[in-house]
């Protein structure tokens, strides 16, 4: 973007705070001769010094651990169920995903996942998620570790050799019985049983709207031994699997880290936190890309973000290509 071209996309609108502040900013920069291709989207107002120390530090990076949560999915209209929008219809989601709730309700919480796999068959990949695929072709020694379950990442060509799914695929479903291996991988059926077919008149997710009372007998049930059938995500409650873990720790242990990468999450819950402080062991900064602000007046100091780390505040889809540009190109909008 040339200088004249900065001044002419502002001089239609009564200049903010921030935004003033943004072009003094950019000023010095171009009174410090930095090429102006390093210049961020200025509706963003990402603080230059911090944009280009990052960029230049990710440039000379190599193994790059990145946290994938739920803010890099909500521009592509999945729901996050963070925060006060932690409801489905009148049902705390986080309640929803437990063993106990489907021991309780399995009519109710299938009607939630199913509808949860209908939104995720609908969306689309955006920029957030094909950036950080990108980044993962040009820095190859790294590893992904997503708590989504939508895999969006994975349909953004994210390579799979470095990308991880610790809370599985919501287009997985498996058998309730533990003597039974039976498991359905990539199974997009919308709906899995007829009985689970969303009506087109309401919006299931709406707690005024009507929803079924369906049958077990209706569920969906193992071909092999007849038992229920269940989403193959993990629950709260119930660990990671084994294989995750092990190659999260095998991973970290052949180096050093130089940066990791907390997009769409909190830094301060687990797990961020925990992969936080093992990537900080390892030499990491860190930078979090996130519509909130990283906790730092923790009383856990190694969960605090330092001097040393960035604080990109904004959705994770129209940051995180902007930040990573210098590194991956400019990243156009996925279609369909």
């Amino acid at each position: 973007m040339s200088s004249q071209s900065y001044h002419n996309s502002r001089v239609d609108r009564k200049p903010t705070k921030a935004t003033a502040a943004l072009q003094r900013q950019y000023d010095k920069q171009q009174r410090r001769k930095i090429p102006e291709g390093t210049l961020p989207d200025p509706t963003l107002e990402i603080p230059i010094d911090d944009y280009g120390s990052f960029v230049t530090y990710l440039k000379s990076s190599k193994r790059i651990l990145a946290l994938l949560g739920a803010g890099l999915s909500a521009a592509s209209g999945i729901p996050t169920f963070r925060g006060a929008g932690g409801f489905w219809r009148e049902h705390d989601a986080m309640q929803l995903a437990t063993p106990e709730a489907f021991h309780k309700d399995p009519s109710l919480v299938w009607q939630f996942y199913n509808y949860r796999r209908h939104m995720a068959s609908k969306a689309k990949p955006n920029r957030g998620n094909v950036a950080l695929a990108k980044l993962a072709g040009r820095k190859p020694e790294s590893l992904a570790i997503s708590q989504n379950i939508d895999g969006l990442s994975s349909r953004a060509g994210h390579p799979s050799s470095s990308l991880l799914h610790i809370h599985g695929s919501i287009f997985d479903i498996r058998c309730t019985n533990l003597d039974c291996s039976y498991i359905s991988l990539d199974n997009e059926d919308d709906p899995v049983v007829p009985a689970l077919q969303l009506s087109e008149d309401h919006d299931i997710s709406d707690a005024q709207s009507p929803i079924a009372s369906i049958p077990v007998a209706s569920l969906p049930h193992c071909p092999q031994c007849a038992s229920i059938l269940r989403p193959a995500v993990v629950w709260f409650g119930e660990q990671t699997p084994l294989s995750c873990r092990e190659r999260i720790h095998s991973w970290l242990d052949q180096g050093p880290v130089d940066l990791m990468l907390v997009v769409g999450t909190s830094a301060t819950v687990w797990p961020a936190a925990v992969y936080i402080h093992s990537a900080r062991l390892k030499g990491a900064r860190i930078a979090v890309f996130n519509t909130e602000d990283p906790g730092i007046n923790v009383d856990d100091e190694s969960q605090r973000l330092r001097e040393q780390d960035w604080f990109f505040k904004g959705d994770a889809a129209t940051v995180v290509p902007d930040v990573l540009k210098e590194v991956i190109g400019m990243v156009v909008e996925v279609q369909d």
